[in-house]
């Protein structure tokens, strides 16, 4: 079974250095195999992205040289009662 958005993201490594050559810091949207958009704020593109596809069937990726730009960290604030 392929993971959700395992393609996109395949695509965004393969292109990477083209990308960073057109979008260089900006956010990229890409569903399969196309860019729908290049944005300046991560939450723009989820904006706008999600007026286009349903939410889950896009990845959202900031562009930018490097391994780092596509290695992230997650945090959750949870209470305890």
């Amino acid at each position: 079974m392929i993971k959700a958005l395992e393609n996109e993201f395949n695509y965004y490594l393969d292109h990477q250095d083209e990308f960073v050559k057109q979008y260089n810091g900006k956010f990229i949207i890409i569903k399969g195999d196309k860019i729908l958009g290049a944005y300046d704020t991560e939450l723009e593109a989820i904006e706008q992205a999600s007026k286009m596809e349903r939410l889950g069937t896009f990845l959202v990726q900031k562009c930018e040289q490097g391994k780092a730009s596509y290695t992230q960290n997650y945090h959750s604030r949870v209470a305890f009662i």
